[in-house]
């Protein structure tokens, strides 16, 4: 009996340290008030079944309430209309602010993103926050061909940053946050396959697409790396993050009985979304973050990266390559 006891008390302790430390994790502590700043939230409502993070569910919505409750004025940038504007009302009333506007954006697509940034950049006259939030997961191809997941997760993030850069640069000292993944540490980037296929591998078994998911995080951490570089001496920078497991809408369109077995498992292992936006929030308020441009963070912390995460010589090939592949070059 004394040794269940004991069992039984290692396990609720390492249970509960687990849910405080690691699902629980550390909050954004800064206080800054945003008022006359202009913030974009990007996101993607993804078709029946596919794993997202938009600016409208999830953590980029909850991220866009805490900076509407700020003073900010906040972009709601993503591609349904129907859920964009119900999401902008929600927006609104938990945040207590009438300054959030609702924009169209597919980052699927390279003229929309083109048609966003010249919308902004005529209507909107301030950008101080760029959180590329937007995450898919699911094989397919862009509307210009691309893989979907290197088209969204990364190419279409990466041309918006460079449209935007030089209204960032007047507006400083100014933030671009992108939203990656702890999965990066399993992703590679294959130039060949880049070259040839436009994507960042091939394959739709489960195991192909958890790769090319985590190959379109690499890339994340890879641009905040080179955009770092390539900010220096300017008042802008640049961070990645991994949020945490978090628990959204994953489930969404599965079965009711599937959804209520899920309900224990979500709760204990997954973050919510409020416990999700605060590696985010940091990135884009902490005080001081300026000299850490182009870390990559997780829990509120700047973490080490593995040498393929901050390798120079990949990061400035795989930003040569987004500029022909988005048109800017």
């Amino acid at each position: 009996m004394s040794t269940l006891l004991l069992v039984v008390g290692v396990v609720v302790g390492v249970a509960y340290i687990y849910r405080h430390i690691v699902v629980r994790g550390q909050q954004c502590t800064s206080r800054a008030k945003l008022h006359g700043k202009t913030v974009i939230v990007t996101g993607k409502k993804g078709p029946v079944g596919v794993m997202w993070r938009c600016s409208n569910t999830g953590i980029g919505k909850t991220t866009a309430i805490d900076l509407a409750k700020r003073g900010a004025r906040v972009i709601l940038a993503c591609r349904s209309q129907q859920r964009g504007e119900a999401a902008l009302a929600e927006v609104k009333r938990e945040s207590g602010s009438s300054q959030v506007v609702f924009m169209q954006l597919d980052l699927a697509s390279l003229k929309s993103v083109r048609d966003f940034a010249e919308t902004f950049l005529r209507t909107e006259p301030r950008l101080d926050l760029l959180i590329n939030n937007a995450g898919i997961y699911m094989q397919g191809k862009t509307k210009d061909g691309l893989g979907l997941m290197f088209g969204v997760n990364h190419i279409g993030h990466f041309l918006l940053t460079n449209l935007l850069l030089d209204r960032l640069k007047e507006c400083g000292p100014s933030r671009v946050i992108n939203v990656a993944s702890v999965g990066h540490n399993f992703g590679i980037i294959d130039f060949n396959c880049l070259n040839t296929h436009k994507a960042l591998g091939q394959g739709d078994s489960f195991y192909d697409v958890l790769k090319i998911y985590c190959n379109s995080k690499l890339c994340n951490v890879l641009f905040t790396h080179e955009l770092a570089k390539r900010l220096q001496g300017t008042k802008v920078t640049c961070y990645s993050l991994h949020p945490g497991a978090i628990n959204s809408e994953l489930a969404r369109n599965t079965s009711s009985l599937f959804q209520v077995l899920l309900i224990p498992i979500t709760a204990f292992f997954f973050k919510n979304t409020v416990q999700g936006a605060q590696t985010t929030l940091h990135c884009a308020l902490q005080e001081g973050l300026e000299p850490l441009s182009g870390r990559y963070f997780s829990n509120c912390t700047a973490r080490n990266l593995y040498p393929k995460a901050k390798d120079d010589v990949a990061a400035k090939k795989l930003w040569e390559l987004s500029e022909r592949l988005s048109g800017l070059v």
